[in-house]
């Protein structure tokens, strides 16, 4: 049976953060350096490399969803805001801090609208993002289940993972358009500030909301083990399959 591809987080860090970063802050400059290549091009560059980043991982993974074209049409909407925002003497549309927060906004909306859908579908996604086949053993998990006549526990905890998932998008949301605000509102003076300024979003917005959204899915992959044990009685050895 061949392996499958496995995500590699460094390599998703490097070229949907760090590139990004370097290319606004270092290439997206109108200076003499012959890096310089201006703050357009520069924004194109750091629009252009995550996505193509993107659709290679998706070829290689094979595993084209919802989830990934959405994460490309982010990249994607960030270039295009920014383009249509710049203008010919220089400086950025006063309005484009509060698209660029509704696009940052929207994207997690999304994603927890419909994480909170799919609990009613024959595919719920919180079996995608947590409660999945290569990390539990739930063939046995659901034997014990309907051994121990557990049907109604076990629905319930897979709706509260659900709202648990749900809820830490929808806390990206408030966080993302918050942050966008605070790191762009000022910074329409110049094309370049406006770069420097979408950096600083893309970093800060790493730390600032990646690592509570990271907290938000351990305890809920907490949640998951201790209350799957409750339900069917099994240990840890039996509820998650060895790595």
């Amino acid at each position: 049976m061949a392996k499958k591809q496995q995500d590699n987080p460094l390599a998703n860090i490097m070229w949907n953060v760090l590139i990004p970063i370097v290319a606004l802050s270092f290439l997206g400059k109108n200076g003499d350096k012959f890096w310089h290549v201006g703050p357009v091009m520069g924004m194109l560059i750091a629009v252009s490399l995550p996505v193509v980043y993107g659709i290679h991982h998706l070829i290689k993974t094979k595993k084209p969803n919802f989830f990934s074209i959405l994460g490309v049409i982010s990249i994607l909407l960030t270039g295009g805001i920014a383009i249509m925002a710049y203008k010919d003497n220089g400086t950025v549309d006063a309005e484009a801090p509060l698209w660029f927060a509704l696009k940052e906004a929207a994207i997690p909306f999304v994603f927890g609208v419909t994480i909170l859908i799919s609990h009613w579908t024959k595919t719920p996604l919180v079996r995608v993002f947590l409660y999945n086949p290569d990390f539990f053993n739930i063939p046995a998990i659901e034997k014990r289940v309907q051994e121990k006549s557990n049907t109604t526990g076990y629905k319930k905890l897979l709706f509260s993972g659900t709202l648990l998932l749900a809820c830490s998008f929808f806390l990206s949301m408030v966080m993302n358009y918050f942050l966008a605000m605070k790191f762009l509102k000022n910074e329409t003076g110049s094309q370049e500030a406006f770069n420097d300024g979408v950096a600083k979003l893309t970093g800060w917005g790493f730390a600032v909301i990646g690592i509570p959204m990271m907290i938000i899915l351990m305890v809920t992959m907490w949640r998951f083990v201790s209350g799957l044990r409750k339900l069917t009685g099994m240990e840890n050895e039996e509820i998650l399959l060895p790595r």
